[in-house]
């Protein structure tokens, strides 16, 4: 997911999706206390895209919402 991408959704949509990629970050946690984490390499890929998703959520509370960019 890019930024790019994420700057043309509305902070609804926004807000769902980090709510999903927070429950699954938070899948991976309990797979790996488990022990049945299969893939370590998602730890890092959803931590960087939640980060994506609150930065272009400051973003748009900063400019006043619903605006797009058009860079």
């Amino acid at each position: 997911m890019k930024a790019k991408e994420l700057r043309q959704k509305s902070p609804a949509e926004l807000g769902d999706e980090l709510l999903k990629l927070r429950r699954e970050q938070f899948n991976l946690r309990m797979a790996q206390a488990s022990g049945a984490s299969a893939r370590p390499d998602q730890f890092g890929k959803v931590r960087r895209n939640v980060a994506r998703v609150k930065t272009v959520l400051g973003e748009k509370a900063r400019t006043g919402g619903d605006r797009s960019d058009k860079r």
